[in-house]
């Protein structure tokens, strides 16, 4: 399951326990609206709460940020699970966005709301 919530050019996505297609296709719908309307998407995704995902998921991410790379202006993911990392990096290949992992969900929001965003992750 998501919660999707969305401020201005900022969405925010929590995936709480198994994150599906579906789910991710309600992502995805979000980030084209934005980027079609509105402009290129900051987003922050927090992971904490995810327990597994589909393997369609991991797919559809691959597919997603390939077509959809450049709707991206900066990427916060919220997790201390290295596998997640992991995966946040290789989504970086697909993408000009700025991607960084960040553990403490504050500190993800400060970046990806702030203009310049040249700092490290924390």
């Amino acid at each position: 399951m998501i919660t999707i919530q969305k401020q201005n050019s900022l969405i925010i996505v929590a995936v709480i326990g198994e994150f599906t297609l579906s789910d991710y296709k309600s992502f995805e719908e979000q980030i084209i609206y934005q980027s079609t309307f509105e402009g290129k998407a900051n987003v922050v995704i927090d992971l904490r709460d995810m327990i597994d995902y589909t393997v369609d998921v991991a797919w559809e991410d691959l597919k997603f940020m390939h077509e959809h790379g450049n709707d991206f202006n900066h990427i916060a993911v919220v997790t201390d699970d290295q596998w997640q990392a992991w995966s946040a990096w290789i989504s970086n290949l697909f993408t000009d966005a700025e991607v960084v992992v960040f553990k403490d969900y504050d500190k993800a929001i400060d970046w990806v709301t702030r203009e310049d965003s040249s700092s490290t992750a924390g």
